[in-house]
């Protein structure tokens, strides 16, 4: 009976080291392309600034859980926009030669790397240090939409002049779509080394929407490469789940205008949830996309509202 407790503890042991060592692997970076821009690195995360001599505004862009900052760069390419990026802590830089540049601030995000708090932290160096126009957007996309919220709760002064497009959005008492059983959680890293290995394996789940946007399906088979290990995304998921769970409508009164963009064949949050919560944020205009997927911008991209340009 001894030897049968001994032998059960030495392979509990050994699959929790495994798992272990699948949560902390690091990953290989997959999808990075060459842009003039500057790099600035703080803490886990980075900011990328496309920099414009007298902008006709500035968009700053948050990408979702699993994404890189790509996702935006094709919808707002006119070289008249200040485009500044922000990448969340733990994820890779999608630049093949990146121009870093010392930063202007002096001290990096103190919130925790992974957390919605934390990549709101490095969104507010970027809107005090780094936008250099007066017409300003901040355009977060899922996970991102949340990271926006938590910045203009953390300083509202620099949210007065902003417009917030809030898409597929993350927001307070929202819902997954299908919440997973807890084991899927600790089977994350497993799941997350198989997706590598057959990065096109899911593209048939019709969580995604249509596919036949090249540009689109080069985006979606970079997911699982986007972020430098499993623990990132365990702790994002975490942080994700208890952020809509505590975060109440008062938040909302931190932004003055924008919209949100609910798409109604969303199949990674809750549609449904994300309109009642949407419906008290008194300053913000709702703007359902009846057949949209989770992705707004690459399927859908005439419902996002036109930017004001000071020219």
């Amino acid at each position: 009976m001894g030897e049968l407790i001994g032998a059960l503890g030495i392979t509990l042991l050994g699959a929790w080291y495994v798992l272990r060592w699948l949560q902390v692997r690091k990953v290989p970076a997959r999808q990075q392309i060459d842009m003039a821009a500057e790099v600035y690195r703080t803490g886990d995360a980075w900011i990328i600034r496309r920099r414009v001599q007298n902008p006709d505004c500035s968009v700053v862009v948050m990408h979702g859980f699993l994404e890189n900052p790509l996702y935006f760069t094709r919808h707002y390419q006119d070289p008249g926009i200040e485009l500044i990026m922000i990448g969340s802590a733990g994820y890779h830089l999608p630049l093949c030669s990146p121009q870093y540049r010392s930063a202007p601030w002096p001290d990096g995000p103190s919130g925790a790397a992974g957390t919605i708090a934390g990549d709101a932290q490095v969104l507010n160096l970027a809107m005090e240090h780094l936008v250099s126009s007066d017409n300003i957007r901040v355009h977060g996309h899922s996970r991102g939409a949340a990271v926006a919220l938590e910045a203009a709760r953390q300083r509202p002064e620099l949210f007065i002049p902003v417009e917030v497009i809030l898409e597929a959005p993350v927001l307070p008492q929202g819902r997954l779509y299908r919440p997973p059983a807890r084991i899927a959680h600790w089977l994350l890293p497993l799941v997350h080394l198989l997706w590598q290995r057959k990065p096109g394996l899911l593209l048939a789940n019709p969580v995604w929407g249509p596919l036949h946007d090249p540009y689109k399906r080069e985006l979606l088979m970079a997911l699982p490469f986007n972020a430098q290990s499993s623990e990132v995304l365990m702790t994002n998921l975490d942080d994700l789940s208890a952020w809509m769970r505590s975060t109440g409508a008062d938040i909302y009164r931190h932004v003055r205008r924008g919209a949100v963009l609910v798409p109604g064949g969303d199949r990674v949050l809750d549609s449904e949830a994300m309109l009642d919560s949407a419906r008290q944020a008194e300053n913000l205009q709702i703007i359902e996309v009846p057949d949209g997927s989770h992705f707004v911008l690459l399927d859908n991209p005439e419902s996002i509202p036109p930017l004001i340009r000071n020219r």
